[in-house]
């Protein structure tokens, strides 16, 4: 006996939220280190993002001498802290357990979810003693089989970042993670990137290419009219870098939105959603008293049932 063909579906969930075409788009404010290892700021930062209205935060987490090159790792470096050897400065921007725990506690508060990109497999295990509601590939580790699998058997929703890669990369990264349960996010790895290079129409290549998986977009240029766009374009999960001051101290800081620019950003996405409608022409309720005002010629009378004039 054959079984039934599975049906294709873009809907995925994280957490308690469906994330796909005919639901709200996911709004994730992308954390990552730009808390520069200060608790309070990453406290600040989810609450601007929850005030935001994201559904979402997100964070990077690293085990220091796996991720860190072993030839950088006595470099030394001007910090805000004063000068330190590189492999010094990976840690002193790493969270541990007892600051995830106050995250994870801070989070559920704010009823707000939060989850991370793990660039390494003890980095998966470290993320799974938490209730996260997915997990990310930073573009960067598209490429790591090994970190791929890890996630793979999380069992979780795995969001994949596809920026710096080639479409044969992205591919194999699919084929390795399944495309059962991930969402695929297109973006340009330049902080910040440059308009000319974010080519938006790439979310529409990758909805024709994987016709079972929601594509989202990560977003690392300046300004909110291009993330816009992409949620125009049929984005259904939106990440952006979010800082309390874009001049802060830090590589990710200058691409990154400061809270009221995040407002205005979560705001507008609600009404881009709204706007866009099924695609289905009709006559509107609120359309038939201008109609009747200045519409001269009826035109070819409407089938029954039909309301929408289809010839003028």
């Amino acid at each position: 006996m054959t079984s039934a063909p599975r049906s294709v579906t873009r809907t995925r969930v994280l957490g308690n939220r469906p994330v796909g075409p005919g639901h709200p788009v996911y709004i994730t404010g992308e954390i990552g280190i730009n808390h520069n290892g200060d608790l309070d700021h990453a406290l600040a930062l989810i609450d601007a993002a929850a005030d935001a209205g994201c559904d979402a935060v997100k964070f990077q987490k690293r085990t220091p001498e796996v991720c860190t090159p072993r030839d950088q790792w006595q470099l030394e470096r001007d910090t805000p802290w004063g000068r330190m050897t590189y492999i010094d400065y990976r840690h002193r921007v790493e969270f541990g357990e007892e600051e995830y725990r106050a995250i994870d506690e801070h989070c559920r508060t704010r009823d707000i979810a939060w989850f991370a990109s793990p660039w390494d497999t003890g980095s998966v295990a470290f993320l799974e003693k938490f209730d996260v509601p997915a997990h990310k590939v930073a573009s960067a580790s598209l490429t790591d089989d090994e970190l791929l699998r890890a996630l793979r058997a999380t069992g979780r929703t795995i969001v994949l970042s596809t920026g710096m890669s080639t479409p044969r990369q992205i591919r194999h990264a699919v084929e390795v993670l399944g495309s059962d349960n991930i969402v695929l996010c297109h973006a340009t790895s330049t902080y910040p990137a440059r308009a000319a290079e974010l080519n938006l129409r790439v979310i529409n290549t990758l909805m024709a290419e994987y016709p079972n998986v929601p594509i989202g977009y990560s977003g690392h240029e300046t300004g909110l009219q291009t993330t816009l766009a992409a949620v125009a374009l049929g984005a259904s999960f939106v990440e952006r870098h979010i800082t309390l001051d874009r001049a802060m101290w830090g590589s990710d800081q200058a691409a990154s939105v400061e809270p009221g620019g995040l407002q205005r950003l979560v705001r507008d996405i609600r009404v881009v959603e709204e706007s866009l409608g099924d695609g289905i022409k009709r006559v509107y309720d609120s359309e038939l008293g201008p109609m009747r005002k200045l519409r001269r010629v009826a035109g070819v009378v409407a089938e029954a049932g039909d309301r929408e004039p289809v010839a003028v």
